[in-house]
């Protein structure tokens, strides 16, 4: 696909992505000085969507440029705040492409044709989670395996005297639910989940994190029942979309009401990492930020041991959910030869130190010797071992549909507007429409 057709075809795109290019260059940081014709020789430009992890990714690219003598500047882009792949489509279109982008699963089809094959490259052979696509093979290098699942203060619960080995079934989570509120001022805590759902804030969350719980939990990794039947004209099943809802419900019912509607990330992790919540509606990423960002919070919480417990709406759930949350590709217009050397690097010793130990990631690569010291690592690794892990098929749905359909109805659900069919039959609208855009 030539730019020409690649423009036409994203035409709608254009007006907003010119503007979120020029807003993300304002958060853009190099790992070099820049002389006034730009960067040097042989540089790159990667993007990082991955606003926690901003400054190890600066450090990341810091580190290889003093290896390879490569000047690399990284666009971090807030994910929450901005719609990435317009960002990166604007400045695709306007001759400023990155060497090397991010995408999701849904992501890939809008660079048709334009992402380099790197089925030839060694570190494929190391690794489960390279996205493969059955035209054009291997086009997504795997920079982390995260997991979303229930996460929790274990110390709090130990208090409470809720053991969270029992939380398999929405009837255990009710009964965990009552005995934590009911202790509320014992134990400090300002609710008994962190839940936040407003659209414009953490819609990223509810329509994508959270919906994926009813697509996978308690699936084998290859079982597509659920995203095949939303994919093929938006359709539930109804009883499990029920008892979804229900348990959402339950969780909104214990639910900070001063900030289901307006808190933002920032806030709903820091308020887990100060002790504030038994529980908290994000995954394994924000133990970055707990360690790094908001450490002085979390050291004046205890340093708390946490875990994660999945998402039981129905009896017997017992995975949380794990994959890449995005890939890196590189571009066949940009520097290729320069950006599979940098990627291969971070596969390697010195990339995986930072990535794993610094960043917090678990790693996809088989032969890493680095495990995170980030508070969530020990408990996600458990249930890779176990292999009780479901895969993230939400990002199966048409690009968009978490953020911009679903979400609006979780929103709607949260403050009242909508009873529990309300909800569902909301989810099926909006999705619908979205879809036949």
């Amino acid at each position: 696909m030539n730019k020409k057709v690649f423009a036409s075809c994203v035409s709608v795109f254009l007006g907003i992505a010119l503007l979120c290019s020029g807003c993300s260059s304002e958060k853009s940081s190099s790992s070099s000085n820049e002389n006034s014709s730009g960067l040097a020789k042989g540089s790159l430009t990667i993007i990082n969507s991955k606003s926690e992890v901003s400054s190890q990714i600066d450090e990341l690219a810091s580190a290889y440029s003093k290896t390879s003598g490569v000047e690399i500047k990284v666009v971090n882009i807030a994910s929450s705040s901005v719609d990435v792949q317009a960002t990166i489509k604007g400045m695709y279109l306007s001759d400023n492409s990155p060497d090397i982008i991010v995408c999701e699963t849904s992501s890939f089809e809008s660079w048709d044709g334009l992402l380099v094959d790197m089925s030839d490259q060694e570190w494929v052979t190391r690794t489960e989670y390279a996205y493969k696509d059955s035209t054009y093979g291997v086009i997504g290098f795997p920079y982390a395996t995260e997991a979303i699942g229930f996460a929790y203060n274990a110390d709090i619960l130990k208090k409470a005297g809720v053991d969270p080995l029992s939380l398999t079934s929405p009837d255990a989570y009710k009964s965990a639910f009552e005995k934590i509120d009911s202790q509320k001022e014992s134990l400090g805590i300002t609710a008994v989940v962190g839940y936040y759902a407003g659209v414009d804030t953490l819609g990223w969350s509810t329509g994508g994190h959270i919906f994926g719980n009813y697509l996978d939990a308690g699936l084998a990794r290859d079982d597509t029942t659920y995203i095949d039947l939303f994919n093929d004209g938006i359709q539930f099943d109804e009883k499990r979309i029920n008892d979804f809802v229900a348990f959402i419900d339950l969780i909104q019912k214990y639910s900070d009401k001063d900030k289901i509607l307006t808190g933002t990330y920032e806030e709903q992790v820091q308020n887990f990492a100060s002790g504030k919540y038994a529980f908290v509606t994000q995954g394994s990423w924000i133990g970055a930020s707990m360690s790094g960002e908001y450490s002085s919070d979390y050291q004046a919480a205890g340093n708390f041991e946490v875990g994660m417990a999945p998402y039981a709406f129905q009896n017997g759930i017992d995975t949380i959910l794990t994959s890449p949350p995005a890939w890196w590709s590189i571009m066949k217009e940009g520097n290729v030869d320069a950006a599979k050397d940098f990627l291969l690097w971070c596969s390697k010793d010195e990339g995986q130190q930072i990535l794993v130990e610094k960043a917090g990631f678990t790693s996809p690569f088989s032969d890493s010797k680095y495990v995170a010291s980030d508070p969530f690592s020990k408990t996600v690794s458990s249930y890779i071992a176990k292999s009780k892990t479901s895969n993230w098929h939400w990002m199966n749905m048409r690009e968009g549909t978490g953020n911009k359909a679903l979400a609006i109805a979780f929103d709607d659900f949260a403050a009242g507007k909508v009873d529990r069919q309300g909800f569902i039959d909301e989810m099926r609208k909006l999705a619908k429409e979205h879809y036949e855009k």
